[in-house]
Parts: C-alpha cells; sequence; structure tokens
C-alpha cells in the first residue's frame, strides 16, 4: 500500500536505500512479513504494499538468489500465500469481534473511518469486495475483516481471498520483472536506478483516489443491522 511511509521514503532517495536494505536484512521474510500484515490486520494500513511489491519484482532476480538460489516464481506463489494467510486471519478476526469493533477507541493504529469505508465499499460492490479490494490501498487492510464482520461465506471469502491474491502479487511483481527486464535491454539502463520515480507513479495512481474517498467522500452512517448483513449480489 502507498501511504504516508512512501512519501516519507521519498526524502533523500531513502526508497533505495529502504529496498536495498530490506533485501540485505531479511530480504525475502521481510517482504512476506509487509503483505502478510497489510492484508489482514488493522494496524498494517499503512504499510507499503503496492509499491513494495513492484519494487520487489525489479530486484526479485536478487531475492531469489538469496532463498537458495531457487527461481524466481517460487518468491510470486510465497507472496501470494502471504497474502491470502493475511486475508484469513482478518476475516477470523472479524467474525471474532464482529460489529463491536466499530465501538473501538481510535488510536494512531486504529482509524473508525477506514473501517468504515471498507464497510460502504463491501455493501457497493458485495462479494467481489474481496478481489478488488486487493489492488486499493487502505481498503486492502480492512476488507476481509469487514467480510468476517458480516459472516461473508468461508468457501465464497477463501475463493475470492485466492483469486485476488494471485492476480495482484502476480501482476505488481511480474510488471516489475518484466518492465524491468524490457528496459535493461532495449534502452540499457536500469530501473533500479530509478526507484523514486516509480513509487511516484505508483502513489499517484493508487493512492490518491482513495485518500480523496476518504477524506471527501460522502459519509454514511453505520449501524449494526447494516453491518451484520449481506449485501445484495
Amino acid at each position: 500500500m502507498s501511504t504516508l511511509l512512501d512519501i516519507t521514503l521519498l526524502q533523500g532517495g531513502l526508497v533505495q536505500q529502504f529496498i536495498e536494505w530490506i533485501i540485505n536484512n531479511g530480504g525475502l521474510y521481510l517482504l512476506l512479513f509487509v503483505v502478510f500484515a497489510e492484508t489482514g490486520l488493522f494496524v498494517g494500513f499503512f504499510l507499503p504494499g503496492d509499491s513494495l511489491l513492484f519494487a520487489a519484482g525489479i530486484y526479485i532476480s536478487d531475492l531469489a538468489a538469496e532463498f537458495f538460489g531457487l527461481h524466481y516464481s517460487v518468491i510470486i506463489v510465497l507472496v501470494i500465500i502471504a497474502s491470502v494467510l493475511g486475508n484469513l486471519v482478518g476475516y477470523w478476526f472479524g467474525r471474532k469481534t464482529g460489529p463491536l469493533l466499530y465501538e473501538r477507541k481510535e488510536s494512531f493504529l486504529f482509524r473508525k473511518k477506514h473501517l468504515v469505508r471498507a464497510t460502504d465499499f463491501y455493501h457497493d460492490y458485495g462479494k467481489a469486495t474481496i478481489f478488488l479490494a486487493k489492488f486499493l490501498p487502505i481498503i486492502r487492510t480492512f476488507a476481509p475483516i469487514v467480510a468476517g464482520i458480516v459472516k461473508m461465506d468461508r468457501k465464497t471469502f477463501v475463493f475470492y481471498n485466492i483469486l485476488g491474491s494471485i492476480c495482484w502479487v502476480a501482476s505488481m511483481m511480474l510488471g516489475g520483472h518484466f518492465l524491468q527486464s524490457w528496459v535493461l535491454s532495449e534502452f540499457g539502463f536500469s530501473l533500479k536506478d530509478h526507484i523514486e520515480a516509480i513509487t511516484i507513479g505508483i502513489i499517484l495512481v493508487t493512492t490518491l483516489p482513495v485518500l480523496y474517498k476518504l477524506f471527501f467522500g460522502k459519509k454514511k452512517v453505520v449501524t449494526n443491522q447494516t453491518i451484520t448483513n449481506e449485501p445484495k449480489p
């Protein structure tokens, strides 16, 4: 997810250092943790998902080399699994907490408005929310929690969770990998030297529309009845 963390990292070219730090300090394991936390733990909404996955695609050969030298497809599969598991944890958490989560006191790591927006999105798009939310910062974190709260059918949730995780992770990481290969072949330079510009582009494409919706969209009043009934398909 491209958020304030991404913008902060852009100061002074820190994105380049941040990506290299990930590769040299835990590499794949840290990447898996970020994806897991951002896709299911409400405290992970501020983590960089889209931009980190795309950058990881650019560096995927390095990540694969660090992980027993296996093919980069193994890295993608592991990240997909982390995304699926993250959503499952979020779904379980939502089912356990129920509507009481809407009454939770706000803190730095929990903002009720994010949960409300995810609920609105769920009622607008129904079961497909779990798939669509993978491509939307903030919504991606809270959608599985909302699905658990409204007690979405488990099999349906798992189906859209797996499908969404495959499409999201594969598109981001393969996009970074093949774009890096094409640019290096056609123009003779590496995208690794332009991570900051790429991250800015991802922030503009993925984050600004969501932030506009969060801060300027018409707010809805969410009641216990609203959140405990399934939306129309």
